[in-house]
């Protein structure tokens, strides 16, 4: 009834199986953007780099001095959090930052359910 209240991701979102297959096989970047503490609860995705919220305008300007040299502007890059929120405005920020290729992946759920592993 309120949907015109919420505000429309920026976004593009992508299928969580496809981004298990593009991370296996090297050709995306994974990014966890939970907080420490969230990942020492649940465990994180196979392959993720974890760069919480907090600290994504930072670590992905290359402008920065604390520029994440893990990251590349030219590889895809896919985000998840615990509920798709925290992730969708990571990416919007990384599109700022001059990242061209950026995913809501969505949720660390969403990853599991679709098969993919699991690290603790």
């Amino acid at each position: 009834m309120f949907a015109f209240l919420k505000p429309k991701s920026a976004t593009q979102r992508i299928n969580p199986s496809d981004a298990i297959a593009r991370v296996a096989n090297g050709t995306m970047t994974l990014i966890d953007v939970r907080e420490a503490d969230e990942l020492r609860q649940t465990g994180k995705a196979k392959g993720a780099l974890h760069i919480p919220l907090s600290q994504i305008a930072a670590q992905t300007d290359p402008k920065n001095g604390h520029f994440n040299r893990k990251l590349s502007q030219d590889m895809p890059i896919a985000l998840y959090c615990a509920s798709g929120m925290r992730s969708d405005r990571a990416a919007r920020a990384m599109t700022a930052n001059g990242f061209s290729e950026v995913y809501n992946l969505g949720t660390l759920q969403d990853w599991k359910i679709s098969g993919g592993p699991i690290v603790r």
